[in-house]
């Protein structure tokens, strides 16, 4: 895990003085080490910061070059599958100097060029450069776990891991793009390949850019994209559960592989759980688990849970209390964030990130298990809502979702109902919007003199598939917007900020492909019950007295922050400065119902401020 950035342009186009600018700026990243390229003709130039995973010695140094045909890469990730594809590179004639995974990347690619990315199994982004083809490729992984951001500038392309590193050249320009203003509103993220920054963009998941130094052109390219759904039934269960577990197991066996110590983040939920059991079952020794407390927070305290899931499959648990905290840590968090999120879990997913850290460099964690396998209560909502959408007559449905509006921003269902009047696609679209497209214009002055005011409800129903059904659409939404614009964002920049490398064994692509490919409907979510397939891999492995329905998420006492007070000062110190892009008589209004059921919304909107102050962000 690291970080990288670099350009392709003109000759001379960026320095090596700001190029190393850039690269340090990136130095949470990869404390352990140091390294920058600059291609003869001065046109390409790569930096990267190493947190030494895999071949700590100096063979897994980066930037690495390959002889022929001659290919530098950048590299942040991990490529889990590297020892078989190293075997399979080595019958064909490759040689390798060490044994990282970086070196696989290189061999792959002069094997198979851009059909490589079909081969690796893993999480990355990485910038390779065909010195022969005068062609640079940016990838990014399947799920998005691994950020890449892009831009044109000094007369060519440059690129980096985080913003962060593209601050630390002066001439990189800083204002806000309306349209991903409008977005974040919208979702509470960025989605895709949008940016909060102006001429900024990130590379999709599941895509590669490729860039013609010769010509300037920039082509992005899509290489893998979620299965069409199998016609299955639900009678197919006990053989469902039964590949499941195989590939969970197989994919925490690869995770588990590493040159330094890996541990499990286990909170005591189904998925953290089932990664523990997998562990224990694959690894030849105890494993090391961690779980975060917050003392006199018993709601938001899961130790005990997760005391018990230890106990059973005799882990060496440790547990790491949170110091006293507010919203006071916000600041330092926007300085991290590239972008902002309006998702409160940042603070104690940085929190167990910084304790876990002083204790090891690598953790898995549970994410995806939710939009994989339908583990969201939202699924159960879209589910009745369907329901309703079928039986209700029209004139009734549309009299309900009119009236819907009239209900606070925030308050729990509204968004489902408001989508009840049109089809599934509506429905899909609505799921998870933080302020509709009125709030937005009242919000921001400018988005009511164009500038795609209706442009994020549109992506969103843009993306959604009516033929995978409920909850199948929704899930599939979910896996191409909130996981990579949201949740990957937060476990990225929250665990990195403190040289932390957390894999994600549920975001193996064959268990993706497994999840949307053959589980059906009926075996994710039902009006009754959530994440149904994994509950019944639960109650095979993991102990008797396990609540597989509980679902508590990694949660703060938000509202208990948030208080009168502190929402009235932070508006009094913002408005000043940013009145003229805000309308802060609307803010006001929304911060003083944000006992309603806003509260998240609201601190989206906290963040956002915290995020442009922070980083100098102009309109």
């Amino acid at each position: 895990m690291c970080g990288i950035v670099g350009y392709a342009g003109v000759s001379g186009g960026m320095g090596t003085d700001t190029l190393l600018a850039c690269r340090d700026a990136l130095a949470h990243r990869g404390p352990d080490g140091t390294g920058h390229w600059v291609s003869d003709d001065g046109r390409v130039a790569f930096g990267h910061r190493r947190l030494a995973i895999v071949d700590l010695s100096p063979t897994g140094e980066q930037p690495m070059h390959w002889a022929s045909p001659r290919l530098t890469v950048t590299f942040n990730g991990e490529i889990y599958n590297h020892g078989d594809l190293r075997g399979e590179l080595a019958a064909r004639g490759h040689p390798f100097r060490g044994h990282s995974d970086t070196e696989v990347i290189l061999a792959a690619f002069a094997e198979w060029g851009t059909g490589a990315l079909q081969r690796l199994r893993g999480m990355f982004a990485f910038a390779l450069y065909d010195h022969a083809r005068r062609r640079l490729i940016l990838a990014r992984d399947r799920a998005g776990e691994k950020p890449l951001f892009w831009a044109r500038h000094r007369r060519g392309v440059v690129f980096s891991s985080e913003l962060k590193a593209l601050f630390a050249d002066p001439a990189f320009p800083r204002r806000i793009d309306m349209a991903g203003l409008n977005a974040y509103l919208a979702f509470g993220y960025v989605p895709a390949d949008q940016c909060l920054l102006q001429e900024v963009r990130k590379i999709p998941p599941g895509h590669f850019l490729e860039l013609d130094l010769e010509s300037g052109d920039a082509v992005a390219h899509r290489y893998w994209h979620l299965p069409e759904p199998a016609a299955v039934g639900a009678e197919r269960e006990p053989e469902l559960v039964d590949e499941l577990h195989d590939l969970l197991k197989a994919s925490v066996r690869e995770q588990l592989q590493a040159d330094v110590p890996v541990a499990v983040l286990l909170s005591g939920g189904t998925d953290s759980s089932l990664i523990t059991a997998c562990a224990a079952a694959v690894s030849g020794a105890p494993i090391q688990t961690f779980t975060l407390g917050f003392p006199g927070e018993p709601r938001f305290d899961e130790r005990r849970f997760a005391r018990r899931i230890a106990s059973h499959f005799g882990t060496r648990h440790m547990e790491v209390e949170a110091e006293v905290q507010s919203l006071d840590l916000l600041p330092a968090l926007a300085g991290h964030f590239d972008e902002p999120i309006a998702d409160s879990s940042m603070i104690p997913t940085f929190l167990v990130s910084r304790l876990v850290s002083r204790h090891g460099k690598v953790v898995l964690g549970g994410d995806g298990g939710d939009e994989l396998f339908g583990g969201y209560r939202a699924y159960q909502g879209a589910l009745r809502v369907e329901g309703a959408r079928r039986t209700w007559p029209r004139a009734l449905r549309s009299t309900v979702a009119g009236a819907s509006e009239l209900l606070p921003v925030g308050f729990p269902g509204r968004n489902a109902l408001t989508g009840l009047g049109g089809s599934l696609t509506d429905g899909v679209a609505r799921v998870g919007v933080m302020f509709d497209a009125e709030l937005r214009r009242q919000l921001v002055p400018a988005l009511r003199h164009g500038h795609g005011v209706e442009a994020p409800d549109a992506w969103k129903a843009g993306i959604v598939e009516p033929s995978r059904g409920v909850p199948g659409a929704y899930m599939a939404a979910d896996f191409n917007s909130l996981l990579p614009g949201d949740l990957l964002v937060k476990v990225d920049r929250a665990a990195m900020a403190n040289s932390l490398e957390v894999r994600a064994p549920f975001l193996d692509h064959r268990i993706i492909e497994f999840a949307f490919g053959k589980v059906p409907n009926a075996l994710r979510a039902s009006r009754r019950e959530r994440k149904i397939l994994l509950r019944r891999l639960a109650s095979r492995v993991l102990p008797p007295q396990f609540d597989a329905g509980r679902k508590q998420g990694f949660s703060i006492p938000l509202t208990g922050w948030m208080t009168p007070r502190y929402r009235a000062a932070w508006c009094d110190r913002f408005e000043p400065g940013y009145r003229h892009l805000f309308d802060f008589s609307v803010i006001r209004r929304l911060l003083g119902a944000a006992h309603l059921g806003g509260v998240s919304r609201v601190f989206g909107l906290v963040f956002l401020l915290h995020w442009m102050e922070t980083c100098g962000i102009s309109e």
